[in-house]
């Protein structure tokens, strides 16, 4: 119950089961908030709807343009905040003295979005899942040089366990040995988390090899009892 109230110090949900047809929907609408910073995200089924941009001042729609767009105002994300800003203050007056609950992220997984042809663009993705509050800090790196241009963060996506996971893309056009890395940083941490990437190119594997050297021994040997065994046969006869 502790537990439970510590993160309503931070963030305010809303969860609902909704029911299209035969088939079962879950529908996500979040709201949190701190003293400088807000969130507030839609969400279908574990695909991001729509979330306000407070510090642009407006929605990002984040639907495909084929679908039937839900709509989701922005000035309706601006009074959620309000709320959850008030609400804020009073659960913190009430709970002063309890320590924050704090959960790391995991360590981050990264990985390209097509196939890797060098001299191609494409994009690298870095995930991370677990963590407690949101959000994480991402940094990227390439050769060990710091690398903002060309990356993107989405916002943080909450689960039903009340934990949540947040994606950042970088633009790239891989080369053979360039060597990428994402970290990130959060406030359960000592220390960021660091995966590197880097693309090998196609090496040729050994296992072709020795099977290729592995037929021709067991095709001399059948050349060899083949001959001892004509030559017997031709002493018997």
């Amino acid at each position: 119950m502790m537990t439970m109230m510590m993160k309503m110090m931070l963030l305010f949900l809303c969860g609902v089961l909704c029911v299209s047809a035969d088939v079962p929907h879950d529908h996500l609408q979040f709201s949190g908030c701190s003293d400088s910073d807000g969130e507030a995200m839609m969400a279908l089924d574990a695909e991001e709807l729509w979330h306000a941009d407070f510090k642009a001042g407006k929605g990002v729609d984040a639907q495909p343009s084929f679908v039937d767009h839900i709509g989701y105002t922005y000035e309706g994300a601006q009074r959620e905040l309000q709320t959850c800003r008030f609400n804020l203050g009073v659960v913190r007056e009430f709970y002063k003295n309890v320590s924050l609950e704090k959960d790391p992220p995991s360590t981050p997984l990264l990985y390209t979005k097509q196939e890797v042809e060098m001299g191609e663009g494409n994009v690298l993705a870095c995930h991370v899942t677990g963590f407690y509050p949101a959000p994480v800090s991402f940094f990227w790196t390439k050769n060990g040089e710091n690398v903002t241009e060309g990356t993107s963060i989405n916002v943080p996506f909450l689960s039903k366990e009340g934990s949540f996971s947040q994606f950042s893309r970088l633009e790239f056009t891989p080369q053979l040995g360039d060597v990428y890395s994402c970290g990130v940083q959060h406030l359960a941490l000592d220390q960021p988390l660091t995966t590197f990437w880097e693309e090998q190119g196609s090496q040729p594997g050994v296992g072709p090899a020795v099977f290729c050297a592995l037929g021709l021994t067991v095709g001399l040997l059948g050349v060899a009892a083949g001959t001892f065994f004509l030559i017997k046969g031709n002493e018997c006869s």
